[in-house]
């Protein structure tokens, strides 16, 4: 896999676990069992993970614990995933994010 640490200074050497493969669209992204949403698409080089709802500007992983909203995405039809702390399932699909995201199938009108 590409952009991977797989030797850190410290931890030494990275032991990966299982090769799954989730989808951003229909683009097949090679992650490992234990990675985040967040992490396996940037360790492919994509950084945009929604666009916010006024100015239309990329977001993407900023603070990877959950708190901020900049890396959501719409996972498996749910939207307003956070994916710095969403772990990776072999075949979840998901959608670059625009603006609050797609709330229709969840509405009780």
């Amino acid at each position: 896999m590409s952009n991977r640490i797989d030797e850190h200074p410290i931890f030494g050497e990275i032991k990966h676990g299982k090769e799954v493969t989730i989808y951003l669209g229909d683009q097949p992204i090679p992650a490992y069992e234990e990675d985040t949403i967040a992490a396996a698409l940037w360790a492919q080089g994509i950084r945009a993970s929604r666009y916010s709802p006024k100015r239309c500007e990329a977001r993407g992983l900023f603070c990877a614990i959950g708190y901020c909203s900049d890396c959501l995405m719409t996972v498996d039809g749910v939207p307003n995933t956070r994916t710095c702390i969403t772990p990776v399932r072999d075949g979840m699909r998901v959608e670059v994010q625009q603006g609050n995201g797609d709330w229709s199938e969840y509405s009780h009108e």
